[in-house]
């Protein structure tokens, strides 16, 4: 049993319209869900991805009026965006720079290289190059050129105090692998455990900083909710027994309609989902058309009108 690498990342926004322009005009990703949390249909979830809204390559949002996030351990600290290559990601310097965006200096991290910015509400990010491995999916429809286009997500960086128990559960419940470890030269040195999944590389990465100098976080616009990972729609049911028998204190069985979830936190208290391929956006819409409409599983359709009339057009 294992999981197969990153699923999606669910982010914070405090302005959905603003996080609508970056994503799509600036990053050049394609808005393939425009729906609502499904537990507070007040708000939007707006899901970001490649051409064809593959799995792993969703960057998502919940709309929540939140002040900023104040940063610190026991958090997401920064989501890996992937890029193919040194020429592209010089071009993404230039690109983001041109549309106002401060741009972190061009730098090898793990031995990848990488350009480290943030969005206008503070999201941390950074494209990374993978090398051009794997499958790669553009958008027709994106401002950036399909060879500059970002192809998913990886690595996830994630900040804790004390690595024995996070690095206990990762390995022993989420069944990741130990890997390599490295050193990042901050003011204060930190040093930076990762775990690998599947057939590992940066799609299938965690990267877990090891801060006990800092703070816990306070969660806001700008922090990350949590981080899914990927599993086939016929191991599903292998996952949600293994948390019961294991005794943890999860979500249980959760059908999002686009895929199939089960929550759990790690024990500093980050967020963790495993969610499915399946059965994807495309379930009530043609993929053409993603995210053209607000889009609504059938369970809340019934209140259609209700949820519209309480959310502000994008």
């Amino acid at each position: 049993m294992q999981l197969h690498g990153l699923h999606h990342l669910t982010a914070i926004s405090a302005n959905a319209a603003g996080n609508h322009d970056f994503y799509t005009r600036v990053l050049g990703l394609r808005l393939v869900k425009k729906t609502v949390n499904q537990d507070d249909t007040s708000a939007y979830h707006l899901f970001y991805a490649d051409g064809e809204a593959s799995p792993g390559s969703d960057i998502t949002f919940f709309e929540w009026p939140m002040e900023r996030e104040r940063r610190g351990t026991h958090s997401v600290t920064r989501t890996g965006l992937r890029v193919a290559g040194e020429a592209a990601l010089r071009r993404w310097a230039e690109r983001l720079a041109l549309h106002g965006v401060t741009v972190g200096p061009l730098h090898e991290r793990d031995g990848r290289l990488t350009l480290e910015f943030e969005d206008p509400e503070g999201q941390r990010l950074a494209l990374v190059d993978d090398g051009g491995a794997g499958a790669a999916h553009p958008w027709s429809g994106s401002p950036v050129p399909a060879a500059d286009q970002i192809r998913g997500l990886g690595p996830v960086t994630m900040s804790v105090p004390d690595l024995r128990r996070t690095e206990a559960f990762v390995t022993d419940v989420m069944a990741m692998r130990r890997g390599r470890r490295y050193q990042i030269a901050e003011a204060q040195p930190v040093d930076v455990q990762v775990y690998e999944m599947g057939e590992g590389g940066p799609a299938a990465e965690l990267h877990v900083r090891i801060e006990p100098h800092l703070a816990p976080h306070r969660s806001g616009a700008g922090s990350v909710h949590h981080v899914a990972f990927r599993v086939q729609d016929d191991e599903y049911g292998s996952w949600v027994d293994r948390f019961a028998r294991m005794g943890l204190r999860s979500s249980g069985p959760v059908d999002r309609f686009y895929f199939r979830s089960l929550y759990v936190r790690e024990p500093g208290g980050i967020l963790f989902e495993i969610a499915t391929d399946g059965p994807g956006f495309d379930a009530d819409e043609p993929k053409e058309k993603l995210g053209e409409r607000l889009a609504l599983p059938p369970f809340l359709e019934p209140k259609r009108a209700e949820i519209e009339a309480g959310l502000k057009p994008i």
